[in-house]
Parts: C-alpha cells; structure tokens; sequence
C-alpha cells in the first residue's frame, strides 16, 4: 500500500492520491515490524518531502512522540525519511535528527588549491571547534559557473562528528573536478565553497578553475 501510492513512484506510473489521502496509510504501517514496510513508508516519506518538507517534519515528530515503533527502527526510519532534506539543510530536518542551528561553533576554513585546473581537485581544510561538545553535521556547497553566465550549486556531505572544548574537529578534503563529466560539465572562472554546519552557513571560500 505504502509503496504503490508513492507520489515519486521510479518504477511505475503513480497512483493519483494527495497527500493528505495517502498519510493515513503511512501513519498505520509507520510501526509495522517488517523492514520492507517501514524501508517503503521511508521511501514515500522522502518523497513526499520534495514537495511538502514541513509535512514531513511533522510526522515523523509525531511517531516518535507516540512511541509505537521501537526506538531503533524509528530512528533508521527518520533518518532514510529526511535524506534529502538533510541533503538541503533544511533546518527543522537536521533539528529532529538532533543537529541544533543555534550550537555556538567557530568554523575556521581555507582553500589549498586558489587556481585549479580542470579536471584536478580543489582542496581546502577545515577546523570547527566549541565551547561546549554538541554534536555536528558538516556539508559543503559548491557553486559552479556555467556556460550562459548563470551559477549552479550542489550540495556535498562531508562529516558527522561532535566538538567540544577539548575536541576539535579538524578536516581535509580533496574535491575532484573530473573534466568532461556526462552528468555535469565543468566551465572556466570563478566558484565558490559555502562550508555549512547543522544547516547554517559559515565561511565562503573561493578558487578559480581553469584550461591553461
């Protein structure tokens, strides 16, 4: 039932059912014992959260409220729910996950790599430190040039961890620009990388990319 009235179904033609109609469904299958069950209600979750995130959110705040379905499953299940969202940012998605907006990080950042060429990485490094240990989800955003003069992002994950006083967080990464990708081509100029942690944006670093 969950997994037939998928608004997002990739496998076949859905079924025309609102959301409103088809949440009932999900509501009672929610604290079935069965992991296909509970992997397609996730799955129309997701779904349903690239049309109505806060529908989402609220849901899942209410299952787990109920108490219904084991503490562990649930868990699984909010997390493989809110994929997309937390692939977003979206702020109440990564609160829900426990990953607070408001936790008083310091984010320092540079980028190693200024000038790159195509087809090489960039890389740049990270040191995120508190004043209090809080757990944290670190993500990065890239945004591209294109050919029309117009900017593209994409969103990357990059780190779960926590920070404290005496626990920084200390990161590297090396981001490869393969040249002449089929699913994403790379132009010349100016790009930018937004560092964000638990959804909140913190440090701008800039490269250029380049033929020659």
């Amino acid at each position: 039932m969950s997994e037939g009235t998928r608004p997002l179904l990739p496998w076949a033609q859905s079924v025309t059912l609102t959301q409103e109609q088809t949440i009932p469904f999900l509501d009672a299958l929610h604290a079935d014992i069965a992991r296909f069950v509970t992997r397609s209600v996730a799955n129309h979750m997701n779904d349903i959260a690239k049309i109505n995130a806060d529908i989402v959110v609220s849901l899942l705040s209410d299952w787990k409220k109920q108490g219904l379905q084991s503490v562990k499953e649930l868990d699984w299940m909010t997390r493989h729910s809110l994929r997309t969202l937390v692939k977003q940012g979206h702020l109440g998605a990564l609160e829900l996950l426990g990953y607070s907006k408001d936790v008083p990080v310091s984010v320092d950042a540079r980028i190693l790599t200024p000038v790159v060429m195509m087809g090489d990485a960039v890389s740049f490094e990270i040191a995120i430190s508190a004043q209090t240990q809080c757990p944290v989800l670190v993500d990065y955003r890239i945004e591209f040039a294109r050919a029309d003069g117009r900017r593209a992002e994409k969103v990357f994950k990059l780190k779960q961890g926590k920070v404290g006083p005496s626990l920084p967080l200390n990161l590297k990464k090396v981001h490869k620009l393969k040249a002449d990708a089929t699913t994403f081509t790379f132009f010349e100029g100016a790009h930018h990388i937004t560092i964000q942690v638990n959804g909140v944006d913190h440090t701008v670093l800039d490269f250029q990319i380049t033929s020659n």
